[in-house]
């Protein structure tokens, strides 16, 4: 119903409230706001929603193929493909089905493929075929030398997560969620059936808490007295190529996972760019997400024997993100009716897939820990302005004035932005719900211009 970023918090107790506005804890916010007699709060560190490791990841829409076979993890991806394909349809995401090559560069990766496409059979995903050399190089010409075959995913998809997790944002806010914003959470305690937390804006209270707090959810967890599991911060270093370089690529590219993850990728995105990465960094600094030039060079010599031709090609950016890595191959949900608390930790880069899924399975878990919920109603659709490169754009109607000719977006863009339901209090918040300022250029040409846009509508 709100958004706020200053202020005191309600002095009246809260029926939910769900701690992290990350694609996860937006889609849980989003799934409670289907139950109107419920007082929801969705509370955030930061200034704007996704501002964690939403906002810096690969932005794949994974099948669960190679997920752990039987985890919860493997059910929820599975389930929540489905359900974000279906929804980005519906809500104007943009989303595109790319297809993806596992490709074998030695005889022991090789040799590992049959496997993989056994695993997919048991995540339920039956499409998978295997390529020899010839068929691989058929379908991906640009591809370095030396491979010698692959596994085809054809399910494997490209999306938009930021679009995704301000889509369920705005419709948890439009459904009567609370979205309390520069809200950390920094204590918790419990008294006569309510939750006190301590924020950085004051006390909020709340009869059930979800801690979807992402790369801090062990600390939560252990500010409610538990300690089952840790987060040890994986940085993930990424290259944003250009998009000239789109046609180098038809496919998402991706290694023989090891232990450490799925590896360094070369994919495409739905903006047009091709992304480079992510390198596999366990750190123990929660914030240390800027890149480095050993990690860049890292990821440069292996993109050389991915795709020689794409280190040719001009970068537009670079960036890192930090995953919610624990010592569990799992992801860590569960519920404790005792104290009336969900915890949802663990979540790494299928969290974009499997959000919606998540946010069923926690309502399911709240619902059990006594949390009264009647059936669900059908939330006012949303339609998400579109971002990306292979759909109709508002600059080719004729008639808009461009503002940031890189990206081609328009000053409409902009200015529905600057007034949306959940609207940016950054540059950086606009650039990532219009692209404005993130193409060639960095805003070099269009910056002072949005920047004067932003702060005529008021924005701090």
């Amino acid at each position: 119903m709100t958004v706020t970023a200053a202020g005191p918090l309600p002095a009246v107790p809260y029926d939910v409230t769900v701690v992290g506005a990350g694609v996860v804890g937006c889609a849980i916010a989003r799934e409670l706001a289907r139950h109107p007699h419920l007082k929801v709060a969705l509370a955030e560190a930061q200034d704007d929603v996704g501002q964690g490791t939403s906002k810096a990841n690969t932005a794949i829409l994974h099948t669960g193929f190679d997920a752990h076979p039987g985890t919860l993890e493997s059910r929820l991806v599975r389930e929540g493909g489905r359900l974000l394909a279906a929804y980005a349809a519906d809500s104007g995401i943009p989303i595109e089905p790319a297809g993806a090559l596992l490709v074998a560069w030695d005889r022991e990766q090789l040799a590992a493929l049959p496997d993989l496409a056994r695993k997919a059979v048991r995540n339920d995903c039956h499409d998978t075929a295997l390529l020899d050399a010839a068929e691989l190089y058929a379908r991906e010409p640009r591809l370095g030398p030396g491979a010698l075959g692959a596994l085809h995913v054809p399910g494997e998809s490209i999306v938009c997560p930021w679009s995704t997790t301000l889509a369920y944002a705005i419709q948890a806010v439009r459904g009567g969620v609370d979205l309390h914003l520069n809200t950390r959470v920094t204590g918790a305690d419990r008294h006569d059936g309510v939750h006190t937390l301590t924020t950085s804006r004051g006390p909020l209270h709340t009869r059930h808490l979800v801690n979807a707090a992402g790369l801090h959810a062990d600390t939560l967890d252990r500010l409610l007295g538990r300690r089952t599991f840790t987060v040890t911060p994986r940085r993930g270093q990424l290259i944003v190529y250009d998009r000239l370089a789109r046609d180098l690529v038809r496919h998402i590219l991706l290694p023989v996972p090891t232990a450490l993850g799925k590896g360094v990728l070369v994919t495409p995105t739905v903006y047009g760019n091709v992304l480079l990465g992510p390198t596999a960094e366990d750190l123990d600094d929660k914030a240390a997400t800027e890149s480095t030039a050993q990690g860049l060079a890292a990821l440069r010599d292996k993109g050389r024997r991915i795709l020689p031709a794409l280190l040719d090609e001009e970068v537009t950016a670079v960036y890192a993100g930090l995953r919610a890595a624990t010592e569990h191959n799992d992801y860590r949900i569960a519920a404790h009716p005792d104290q009336a608390y969900v915890t949802v930790g663990g979540i790494r880069s299928t969290g974009l897939t499997a959000s919606l899924a998540i946010a069923s399975h926690v309502t399911g878990l709240l619902r059990a820990s006594g949390l009264g919920l009647a059936d669900p109603v059908d939330l006012e659709p949303v339609r998400m302005p579109n971002l990306g490169a292979a759909f109709p754009r508002p600059w080719q109607e004729g008639g808009h004035v461009l503002v940031c000719h890189c990206e081609h977006v328009t000053l409409g863009e902009i200015r529905d932005a600057l007034a949306g339901t959940v609207p940016p209090r950054s540059l950086a918040g606009l650039r990532r719900r219009t692209r404005a300022g993130a193409g060639r250029c960095q805003g070099f040409h269009c910056g002072a211009t949005v920047r004067q846009l932003f702060e005529r509508a008021g924005r701090p």
